[in-house]
């Protein structure tokens, strides 16, 4: 007897997969069981930066960051500019300069994570300093 279910995941992996947009790649799909949740656990993105910023600085602050044992950041947390110490080392999974392009993967949890702009302030980056928008590659899903 075939599986249903297997079935139905190749059939709504192959409509998905038709209205994606060029360069995105649809990998599996599963069926999660009745009232099961999910929470994203990871994400990455990609920070592609102007030649002119891609020095011995950079690499250094790269390095310095993921030597770290906390970062700690002041982060606000509501429309009335209140400010709450955050130690976001913890959310940094890795950090890689591969050419003109930097890829930050985050750790994300219950407790939160890092925000881009907190990402760029920590690498000492601005947006003018990009050469292009940030892009968020990949985001990984966990059951909670």
């Amino acid at each position: 007897m075939a599986d249903t279910r297997c079935d139905f995941c190749d059939l709504v992996k192959a409509e998905l997969s038709r209205q994606l947009p060029e360069g995105c790649e649809l990998l599996s799909v599963t069926v999660a069981e009745p009232n099961t949740s999910f929470q994203p656990s990871q994400a990455a993105y990609v920070l592609t930066v102007r030649p002119e910023y891609l020095n011995e600085k950079l690499k250094a602050t790269i390095k310095r960051l993921l030597a770290s044992e906390s970062l700690n950041l002041q982060r606000r947390i509501d429309a009335k500019g209140n400010i709450r110490n955050v130690d976001v080392r913890g959310f940094l999974k890795s950090i890689e300069l591969n050419g003109r392009s930097i890829t930050v993967e985050c750790n994300i949890s219950s407790t939160g994570s890092i925000r881009v702009e907190e990402i760029l302030k920590l690498l000492e980056l601005d947006v003018e300093k990009l050469a292009a928008p940030i892009r968020r590659t990949n985001v990984q899903w966990s059951e909670a």
